[in-house]
């Protein structure tokens, strides 16, 4: 497992003082790019070779999130490839080794000339190792939009929502969408699909709908075609501390 230590820092805590859903996120994010990074195949590896992985689905389960000023160790690997699919493992373990929160991702390797799959070469994954996946419950990658539920606000993509790739980061979708959850809900664990890609000056329409256990958030076009599907499932619990 590829690793990396950190400690919860002021400016990446909530009102609450604890490290939120999305900057989990952004630490998982980080370490595949570290990994990539130090294996040589990482973002200039694959611009040269025009290639780009794109992020399909998300999943994420928290047990317990860290606090302000908390050391914890992020890892992540990659446990299988399937024609121009992906599949990496991430967690977050604090200091005594115990997990705070689990993921299961979905990649595609298009090329960036064409927009199409691409099936990875062997110099590509011969860099990286295959481990054995978390045991963790793993969640179903497609996310049904029940239609109970209805558009409440639109979002037009600004420049602090691109990536390298210049389309929307897969978790400015999610920090959208979580504008949307009651103050007091507590996210136990966080699903995205993400459809198509979306670019500067598009207009995201969030439709939302309330589930049993939490709330579907999906960031459609205009025409109702979602660029993402975000499911929360988890509580509302102001007196919670984590």
């Amino acid at each position: 497992m590829y690793t990396f230590d950190s400690r919860i820092r002021f400016s990446e805590s909530d009102s609450r003082g604890y490290l939120p859903l999305t900057g989990l996120l952004n630490y998982f994010q980080d370490a595949s790019t570290f990994q990539s990074e130090d294996l040589g195949r990482g973002l200039a590896y694959t611009k040269a070779h025009n290639l780009v992985w794109v992020l399909s689905a998300w999943q994420i389960v928290v047990e317990r999130y860290p606090k302000l000023g908390e050391k914890v160790t992020i890892g992540t690997f990659p446990y299988d490839f399937k024609a121009f699919i992906g599949l990496r493992n991430f967690c977050m373990m604090d200091e005594n080794g115990e997990y705070l929160a689990k993921a299961n991702s979905v990649w595609s390797l298009l090329s960036t000339e064409n927009g199409k799959p691409v099936q990875p070469s062997e110099e590509l994954l011969s860099a990286y190792e295959l481990e054995e996946k978390l045991d963790m419950e793993y969640a179903p990658r497609k996310i049904p939009v029940p239609g109970s539920g209805r558009v409440v606000d639109m979002v037009m993509v600004k420049k602090q929502h691109l990536d390298t790739n210049h389309h929307v980061n897969n978790g400015q979708y999610v920090t959208i969408a979580m504008e949307y959850l009651p103050e007091n809900f507590v996210i136990r664990q966080m699903r995205a699909e993400y459809k198509k890609q979306a670019f500067l000056d598009d207009v995201l329409h969030a439709y939302v709908a309330k589930l049993e256990e939490g709330y579907l958030i999906a960031l459609t076009d205009a025409g109702g075609v979602p660029y993402v599907s975000v499911e929360f499932l988890g509580k509302e619990a102001p007196e919670a501390d984590d």
